[in-house]
């Protein structure tokens, strides 16, 4: 199993980097739909990645103890 605190930094990470995507997305949408429909896709992969490292948080907290 991997050690907590490094599942909490990554989450971290991709939690700073969702919300930086979905500003951009947010700020694209007068401007360009494409960067904007772009954005917001890459947001969805990194929100969903980030659910993934919430339940691998989860699951390794219910098995350590």
């Amino acid at each position: 199993m991997t050690n907590p605190s490094k599942l909490i930094k990554k989450k971290q990470k991709l939690k700073k980097r969702y919300l930086r995507l979905v500003e951009e997305a947010y700020n694209f949408k007068q401007t360009n739909h494409e960067l904007s429909d772009i954005a917001e896709f890459k947001a969805l992969q990194v929100l969903h990645r980030l659910n993934q490292l919430k339940f691998l948080e989860r699951d390794f907290f219910v098995h350590s103890t």
